[in-house]
């Protein structure tokens, strides 16, 4: 709940400190005193727009805090801070602050940490609830009312949901299904052309590299066959190196034991034939090694040709030609075994949208039920409100298929008719400012239960009635504060007198400045303020009397 309210410079407010309890409270004071400043500040710290005009004349910047307080920190509001990057401890109040600078602009803080406005606006529902003669939000919305006719019926909305979800999810997953069998199809002769010039090839992994070297070893081979040749005719000639070795042999044999040295020189020389027998031995084995056909290599040339062409052809590299007929192949394996993947995904998708329309139907049932025990508790409270001619209904209406959702299949939203026989209209078309205040206090007491925003406020709800009707208002304004937080606006003293905590808000002024304060009244001070609310600017003994009564009354 709102426990305090600091305002600095905002219009005719200097310096304002106001704190809040539990139950309710009542703000009053003359007309004009400036009762709309304290709901356009608080508004700043809701997400309201900043004005420049609301900065104090003369200053250059304006501020508002709001401390809220809660138990349990509601889990919208954590779930929004948590998304946002701030932190608030467990049992550490909500601290909104609001800067607004005189030339334009604002800044916004929650517990010190910077915030944007639009953070702010989505915390507001769950902050504060206002309602005022021209209200456009909370109840008046008909965007809430499929959630609170939800929270009185008790709806299973979180099994709606889950139901919901489950049945988008078969549906992709059909859908993802369907569109990769279609495309799979339209490109199903494509495949099996390429499938099957891939299938001719045969490509296997590390063929590009081991064809590459054969072949470079088989051009190699090639070129040093022709230097070979070329020794071999120097070999085997008659005049060949190893043959003149061998007649020098044979001339130096028949004269080596003629001297030493002649005989040693035979010796080199046999060694010499010796090594050249070894050396044309060597050479005919290597001529032997590098022989090969001619067509191996120009079949290593083609299959590399042909492989390469295949993986230019498909953007791929010549390794990577296995992998892709084995994709090609598990494609055309889904178009064959698509139709009854999509048996069993149209079947999952088909029992899913039962069981999500069992739920939407059990919720729509669990809606109507509701919707006439709300139209039953909104009707009795109305005649006391002074709204007797009027009726209220709650619209449960069935949406077309493309607009279900998560929250079934209704559009909800209440309705009603301010004279006999005229035609049901939104909260907001047909009514005035008084009569919507009115239906709304009617609406929130048969909502009272189903809880809301921490605090509550209604501005000038009693606007235009009095007597018994003001009574009832500050009943039932008195029994919905009971188990919160609710703060009124007000110029009843039947209102005001039910009040638990009662604040004046005066106007004065000195010189050429102009002041707006707040104060919390005494007793003596809430007897007063009822006086003078009940016989005007002049307190008569008879008005105290009276108030005295009021106070004691309730």
């Amino acid at each position: 709940m709102l426990t305090r309210l600091s305002i600095r410079n905002i219009v005719l407010i200097e310096a304002l400190d106001l704190d809040f309890g539990r139950g309710l409270g009542v703000l009053t004071g003359e007309t004009g005193a400036g009762k709309s400043i304290l709901l356009d500040a608080l508004g700043l710290v809701l997400g309201d727009r900043a004005e420049t005009g609301l900065v104090r004349a003369g200053e250059d910047r304006a501020s508002v805090t709001a401390s809220f307080e809660f138990a349990q920190l509601p889990g919208v509001i954590a779930e929004a801070l948590d998304d946002a990057g701030i932190a608030v401890e467990p049992g550490e109040p909500l601290l909104i602050r609001r800067q607004v600078k005189a030339d334009g602009g604002s800044k916004a803080f929650i517990n010190d940490q910077p915030a944007s406005v639009a953070l702010l606006r989505e915390l507001a529902p769950a902050l504060v609830e206002l309602h005022g003669q021209h209200d456009d939000r909370g109840l008046v919305n008909p965007r809430g009312h499929r959630a609170l006719l939800d929270r009185y019926a008790g709806t299973d909305v979180a099994g709606l949901e889950r139901a919901f979800a489950d049945w988008a999810r078969t549906e992709a997953q059909l859908s993802e299904a369907r569109a990769e069998v279609e495309q799979a199809k339209a490109d199903q002769d494509l495949l099996i052309a390429h499938l099957a010039e891939l299938a001719a090839l045969e490509p296997v992994a590390g063929e590009e590299e081991r064809l590459a070297l054969a072949r470079a070893d088989m051009q190699k081979g090639e070129k040093l066959s022709g230097d070979l040749e070329e020794l071999r005719h120097i070999w085997e000639g008659s005049d060949s190196p190893l043959a003149a070795l061998r007649v020098a042999a044979r001339r130096l044999d028949r004269i080596a034991e003629q001297h030493p040295l002649l005989a040693e020189a035979l010796a080199a020389l046999d060694r010499a034939v010796i090594e050249a027998g070894e050396a044309e031995e060597k050479l005919e084995k290597a001529a032997e090694a590098l022989v090969h056909d001619p067509l191996e290599l120009e079949r290593a040339e083609t299959r590399l040709f042909d492989l390469r062409a295949a993986a230019r052809k498909h953007r791929c590299e010549v390794d990577d030609l296995p992998e892709l007929m084995r994709t090609m192949r598990a494609r055309l394996d889904a178009i064959e075994g698509g139709e009854a993947q999509l048996d069993a995904l149209e079947a999952a998708a088909k029992e899913a949208r039962a069981a999500y329309v069992a739920a939407a139907e059990a919720a729509h049932k669990a809606r109507l039920a509701a919707a006439g025990k709300l139209d039953a508790a909104v009707a009795a409270e109305l005649a006391p409100l002074k709204l007797d001619a009027a009726k209220f209904r709650t619209s449960v209406t069935a949406l077309p298929e493309d607009r279900w959702g998560a929250h079934g299949m209704d559009a909800v939203e209440f309705l009603i008719s301010t004279n006999p026989g005229a035609d049901f209209a939104p909260l907001n078309k047909i009514a005035s400012g008084g009569e919507l205040s009115r239906f709304i206090l009617a609406l929130k007491v048969a909502l009272a239960e189903q809880g809301g925003a921490a605090t509550i406020i209604f501005d000038e709800i009693d606007r235009g009635v009095g007597g018994a009707v003001a009574s009832a208002i500050g009943e039932r304004l008195a029994r919905l504060a009971a188990g919160g937080q609710l703060l009124a606006v007000t110029h009843s003293p039947q209102v005001a007198a039910r009040g638990g905590q009662h604040y004046l808000i005066a106007k004065a002024s000195s010189g050429t400045v102009t002041r707006t304060s707040v104060v919390l009244l005494d007793s003596a001070g809430r007897q007063e303020e009822i006086a003078r609310m009940l016989s005007g600017a002049e307190v008569t003994p008879e008005a105290r009397a009276q108030a005295d009564r009021l106070l004691e009354g309730v």
